[in-house]
């Protein structure tokens, strides 16, 4: 059994418009329930700690997955999201592995947090995986400012500049995560089409383009732990 450690936005507000973000719900459900059936435990935080916000345009019913609703009769992993853990007092020594999911809210708290970017160089340094799917990725902006070498250079992936443009948010955000990672000297690459599910791995380092790559996102970390 491995212990898996999944960080969480704690932010909801975007810019120029009165909706909200936060945790895009189907890519913390659709990874969570690979980690339990596959036999590891999973502990979750976020800066705040306690209940992440939650995007509400990812419960509309276009947006549903197998995992969401499995999650909505599920009272012990409901009860462990409405009580995160505060992010100031983990550490990595007592994890495998990181998992950052997305929703806008990363762009915002995590990319900033110097926390989790400290975080992200203690399980890298460890020789642990960190992955991260969508804007999850911009967890990983604080720690290359913090350690430039951890993306210079690094095939990764995340949110594109299309589908920021597609899913009408680009009026709403202060960057591109596509364009941050890129200034950072990372390498970047995307799916031949938008919205289709498109992961990257590159040592440690393994990332999911949007929400369809949830799932395989947690898959790749899971081979990962399986074969390391």
């Amino acid at each position: 059994m491995k212990k898996i450690l999944v960080v969480i936005t704690s932010h909801k507000e975007l810019e120029n418009t009165s909706d909200t973000t936060g945790l895009w719900i189907g890519e913390f459900t659709d990874p969570y329930y690979e980690f339990i059936d596959a036999g590891h435990q999973v502990t979750l935080a976020s800066p705040k700690g306690g209940m992440p916000p939650i995007d509400e345009m990812s419960e509309l019913t276009e947006n549903i997955t197998n995992s969401n609703r499995r999650f909505q009769k599920d009272k012990i992993a409901k009860q462990a999201l409405s009580n995160t853990a505060k992010l100031d007092g983990i550490s990595a020594a007592g994890y495998d592995a990181l998992f950052f999911p997305g929703g806008h809210g990363p762009i915002f708290d995590l990319a900033s947090n110097e926390k989790s970017g400290k975080l992200i160089l203690e399980f890298l340094s460890s020789g642990k995986p960190v992955a991260s799917v969508c804007h999850g990725p911009a967890a990983l902006i604080k720690a290359a400012e913090l350690e430039p070498s951890i993306l210079k250079g690094k095939k990764v992936t995340g949110f594109s500049n299309v589908e920021e443009k597609l899913a009408l948010r680009s009026n709403n955000i202060p960057y591109t995560l596509e364009d941050r990672l890129k200034e950072l000297g990372a390498d970047y690459h995307k799916g031949t089409l938008p919205f289709i599910s498109h992961v990257e791995q590159d040592g440690l380092l393994i990332t999911g383009q949007n929400p369809l790559s949830a799932g395989p996102t947690a898959k790749a970390l899971l081979d990962f732990l399986k074969n390391n």
